[in-house]
Formats: C-alpha cells, sequence, structure tokens
C-alpha cells in the first residue's frame, strides 16, 4: 500500500548507513537502487519488502531494531568516519562493541577532539545536523600567539571564508598568556575545518580544539577514545532545545 511507503533517504538514515543528508548526496550520485531500479530524490520505498540497494551493499530495517543514541570522546588523529580505504584510524573502531550500525553526527577533523554525537536514528541526526535547526556547538581553542582585541572581534563579529561571510560567534577568553590564548567558541553553524579557517583568516594558529558541547549536551569528564549512551535527561535536554530553536 503506497501509505506504507517513505522517502527512501529516511530508509537509508533509519538503517544507520549514513544520516539522512548523506543519504540524499547518495541518491543524487545515483548510488541507490529499489528493486534494481536507479531512484531520485523524492522517491518513495516500503522498506519491510522492496529490496534497496546502497552503493552494491543491500540493507534492511527491523521493526524492532533498538535505537542508539552514543556520546563519543573523539581523540586526535582519528577521522570522523566508518571506514576508509586509505587505512588511516577511524571512529568506527573506538564504538565497533555497539551492536548496532553507527553512524556520526557531524563532523570533527582528523585533528580535532571532543564530542561526537553518533547515532542509528536518522530523524535525531536530521534534527541535529539540519541547518535549519541552528545547534548551537561550543568548543574549547588554543591559539598561537596571544589575541589581539581586534582579531577577537572580527572572529566574533565573522570573517569571509571562501567568499562568504561567517556567521557571528561567540567567543570568551578562558586564559591569555604572552604566546597562547584560551578560547570558548560557540557556532551556529558548520562548515568545514570552520573555526580553524577563521582563525587563519585573522593571523592566529590553531594548537588545539576540542570540542565541549552540543546544544545542552556537555562531553563533561568522559575519557578520550571512550564512549557512553546519552542519558534520558539528555535526550530530554536535546528535544527541548530543537524545539527553541524551532520557534526562535
Amino acid at each position: 500500500m503506497e501509505n506504507s511507503k517513505i522517502r527512501v533517504q529516511k530508509i537509508i538514515a533509519d538503517a544507520g548507513i549514513s544520516s539522512r543528508r548523506k543519504a540524499e548526496e547518495l541518491i543524487e550520485k545515483g548510488a541507490v537502487t529499489v528493486n534494481g531500479k536507479r531512484v531520485k530524490l523524492g522517491d518513495k520505498a516500503d522498506p519491510y519488502k522492496d529490496k534497496i540497494n546502497v552503493a552494491g551493499r543491500d540493507i534492511t530495517l527491523r521493526r524492532d531494531a533498538k535505537k542508539y543514541y552514543i556520546m563519543l570522546h573523539k581523540p586526535r588523529g582519528f577521522i570522523t568516519t566508518m571506514s576508509d580505504e586509505g587505512g588511516r584510524k577511524c571512529v568506527a573502531e573506538l564504538v565497533d562493541d555497539v551492536p548496532a550500525r553507527l553512524f556520526p553526527v557531524g563532523r570533527l577533523d582528523r585533528e580535532s577532539e571532543g564530542l561526537l554525537l553518533m547515532t542509528n536514528d536518522g530523524d535525531f541526526a536530521n534534527m541535529i545536523s539540519h541547518p535549519s535547526t541552528h545547534f548551537a556547538k561550543t568548543y574549547r581553542v588554543t591559539v598561537h600567539p596571544r589575541i589581539t582585541e581586534d582579531q577577537l572581534t572580527q572572529i566574533t563579529t565573522g570573517v569571509v571564508l571562501e567568499g562568504r561571510m561567517s556567521t557571528p560567534a561567540s567567543v570568551k577568553v578562558i586564559k591569555s598568556e604572552q604566546n597562547r590564548t584560551v578560547l570558548e567558541i560557540v557556532l551556529v553553524e558548520g562548515r568545514n575545518r570552520q573555526i580553524r579557517k577563521m582563525c587563519e583568516a585573522v593571523g592566529l594558529e590553531t594548537a588545539r580544539l576540542k570540542r565541549i558541547a552540543v546544544g545542552p549536551v556537555r562531553l563533561g569528564m568522559l575519557q578520550p577514545g571512550k564512549w557512553r549512551e546519552l542519558t534520558s535527561e539528555e535526550l530530554k535536554s536535546i528535544d527541548s532545545y530543537s524545539k527553541r530553536k524551532a520557534k526562535s
């Protein structure tokens, strides 16, 4: 029946293959078929009856599949992906004891560390990562040399990155020494390597970058390379935060 069908990108996300946005990219690249026929954005399928293939791999949905919501403390040196043809260390190695196929919610570059959310729930991932929700991400950033008032103002009000002005950021000086400054930066957009590029644009070198919060959820004392499931209170706070952002 038609009402049992849902959008293919949602099926892919619910199967834990990727986020919904990444699933849309796969569809646009022609990497997704339903019953042997290549699909386009907006096409629907029955996840329990149709044969859905993503990049040569058949996917299935279980009606009773448990949803996982994971907080990982990503260490430096790991890339935010579930596999890498070049043999680089992936975050998948750090959550391989979770009995589900997870995918990252958002990204942290290889040399960055800190809070990375992972899940097999496509709706949850989409709620946090979609640009329209403006989920704030908080970072502890060490820069060289000591920051000036002018540089601080530039980062706060926005700088031109690849021809487009960055969204204003909240910036607070945590510690200022002769040759370095520790900052707390809160962003509501997530361009690739954005903080590093912003700092570079004003003449600062990023020596260390650590994400310490996503929305209302904070990394806390979780050690590098370790993970834990989000608590029910944290999940409720994320839901409430998302609803507040949608109204603002």
